[in-house]
């Protein structure tokens, strides 16, 4: 079994508003960056130095040939990559308030009509660490399906799961009580869990830690990560648990750090032989190291261009 990592989920393009403080009536400048959480988690995998393939759908068009550039630039394996004749890329418009409100448009293409029969199955036994970290995938059929159905098979075949649920409030909006319920089926096949303390909340309706890792554990979910932001992330493997501190920086634009912390989890773990058997002193390094990279990514602008590689983060 090689030491390669797929990452299943959505490739899209994100419209940022450059205009300040103004809505999407209003804004009239825009600027194009590639989007979605498992590209960006796949993207910090190969920057670091691993092998990350990424597994979803965009549509036969400028915006997906773009983005399978965007991939391949820094180094990430798009031969499981679809192109979609009959759906556009998925396209999403954000324009931020001066009140931290986003001004939000979502508009769905391809990344939804991903058929289990277009996955690579040859290649998805070859890996050994499957993420599932899609912020789309919950949403519908087919790619709800496919997705549960991949990660099934990952799970028959022995692989290692990473799981984040990913909530974004601006694609559930009242549906929230179905988004938990699929987030807790996702966890009950999942050997790492990575949620922020927000979701832990969301998905357990317990705001303390230990007691909604624990709510997590219980579920399945063999190792979890709760991210606190710049106070680090509380780490539990359902018998010890800690916060890991991370690093100090000044923060600029914290886009993709949570992407970059499992991207660069998921790096490490790729590297150890026995995945189900390490023990808490050798989950807190990985996880240290993680908080690293993510602090990094939040000291510029983007969220794949912000990568850094293992030089920038061991230097």
């Amino acid at each position: 079994m090689s030491s390669s990592i797929v990452c299943i989920g959505e490739l899209l393009i994100d419209f940022f508003c450059t205009d300040v403080d103004i809505d999407l009536v209003e804004g009239q400048n825009f600027q194009k960056q590639a989007g979605g959480a498992p590209a960006n988690v796949c993207a910090t995998i190969a920057k670091l130095g691993g092998t990350s393939y990424f597994c979803g759908k965009v549509g036969n068009d400028p915006f997906g040939h773009f983005l399978k550039k965007t991939l391949n630039d820094v180094k990430v394996d798009t031969s499981m990559l679809v192109f979609d004749d009959a759906h556009p890329t998925t396209l999403a418009f954000v324009s931020l308030k001066a009140n931290g409100e986003r001004d939000f448009v979502f508009n769905r293409g391809a990344d939804a009509y991903l058929f289990e029969e277009e996955l690579d199955k040859d290649k998805m036994k070859e890996a050994s660490i499957f993420h599932f970290g899609s912020a789309t995938a919950l949403l519908s059929d087919p790619f709800q399906s496919t997705y549960f159905n991949a990660m099934k098979m990952a799970k028959i075949d022995g692989k290692y799961i990473s799981f984040d649920p990913n909530f974004r409030k601006d694609l559930w909006k009242e549906q929230i009580s179905t988004f938990i319920a699929l987030a807790k089926q996702g966890m009950t096949l999942a050997d790492f869990v990575k949620v922020s303390d927000e979701e832990l909340t969301i998905i357990t309706g317990m705001n303390d830690l230990a007691e909604g890792a624990n709510a997590l554990h219980q579920l399945g979910a063999k190792v979890v990560a709760v991210t606190l932001g710049k106070e680090g992330t509380y780490l539990s493997d359902g018998q010890t648990s800690e916060i890991v501190p991370s690093v100090k920086v000044h923060s600029i634009d914290s886009t993709g750090a949570g992407d970059a912390f499992v991207g660069a989890t998921l790096y490490q773990l790729a590297k150890e032989n026995k995945l189900q058997d390490l023990d808490f002193e050798q989950l807190k390094n990985i996880i240290s190291f993680s908080n690293k990279v993510a602090a990094f990514v939040c000291t510029k602008v983007g969220a794949i261009a912000a990568i850094p590689t293992i030089e920038e983060v061991t230097g």
